[in-house]
């Protein structure tokens, strides 16, 4: 009976429990349009959409998130300081512009830090705090240490990617022994690149009919996971999946993007594309408008 009774009772409170969990993997949010529900370990989650639709801007843009730290020499960032791995089998990964957005959100941070600093020292001065705001630049040390975070690697075709595969776990290890931290994201762009490339190399029972424009890019984490497929510009358009069942069972969320054809207003004489965001998996009854900046997206209201 004691035995029973002491199994019973376990060895931490339901509250204990959930302060262990979330101190060792506590959940995040990431920025919009994929900010509205917490992800955790094991999420994977796709971003569909067609093309010129954001798509890659967004996951270059949570790369910069999880590679920043949280704060350098006093100034606050809000990054993860953790490492990104980034699977290119698009073969058109565009590392300046990754350079570029990086710098930029290094920038305005210094640059609300300096803003910060004046208001406390000289009553928040505006003319000192735009004559300061010239002459912010980026940290160097900074910049470098977050590239070396940033990991990339190239497939040409589904054997590379597959050898990539084989190997990851070994991979994974030998960066987090070198650096001293894990790999926080693993993305793919994109998942389905060779999709139709290899269908072509066998002979089909059947005709099928090709939706124009579908493609699919992953980026997957050991902590999450993220993905961009295709869908048509209707506003309510039934999602086809064309990727096998195994990987339907995979994800375990999927959003919608694509661009609504509006414009918006920001600042003199700039206009920014205005884009849609849906969640299909879980599905959530509203959607977000949202526009894409340099230092990262905004929804509009």
């Amino acid at each position: 009976m004691a035995l029973e009774k002491g199994w019973i009772e376990g060895d931490e409170s339901g509250k204990e429990m959930l302060l262990r969990v979330l101190s060792e993997w506590p959940p995040f949010l990431l920025l919009p349009p994929i900010h509205r529900l917490p992800l955790r370990v094991g999420n994977v989650v796709e971003l569909v959409g067609p093309s010129l639709s954001a798509k890659t801007h967004i996951l270059i843009q949570v790369a910069i998130s999880c590679i920043l730290p949280k704060e350098w020499n006093g100034v606050h960032y809000g990054g993860l300081g953790r490492l990104v791995m980034f699977l290119d089998l698009d073969c058109r990964f565009d590392v300046s512009c990754l350079a570029q957005l990086l710098k930029h959100r290094i920038i305005q941070a210094n640059g609300s830090s300096s803003k910060v600093h004046l208001e406390q020292n000289d009553g928040g001065s505006w003319t000192c705090h735009a004559k300061k705001k010239s002459s912010i630049a980026y940290d160097e040390e900074l910049f470098a240490l977050c590239l070396r975070r940033f990991l990339y690697v190239r497939c040409y075709d589904s054997f590379e990617f597959l050898a990539t595969l084989k190997t990851l776990h070994f991979q994974l290890q030998k960066e987090r022994e070198a650096c001293g931290i894990s790999v926080h994201f693993l993305m793919i762009d994109s998942i389905g690149a060779f999709h139709w490339v290899d269908r072509a190399c066998r002979p089909l029972p059947h005709e099928e009919t090709v939706p124009p424009d579908r493609k699919l890019r992953k980026l997957s984490t050991p902590d999450t996971s993220y993905a961009d497929n295709v869908k048509s510009n209707t506003q309510h358009v039934p999602y086809y999946e064309y990727m096998p069942s195994v990987w339907q069972s995979f994800v375990t969320h999927r959003i919608a993007i694509r661009p609504t054809g509006e414009h918006c207003a920001m600042g003199e004489n700039k206009e920014l594309s205005v884009y849609l965001s849906e969640w299909l998996l879980p599905p959530l009854k509203f959607s977000d408008k949202f526009a894409v900046l340099g230092d990262g997206t905004i929804i509009l209201l």
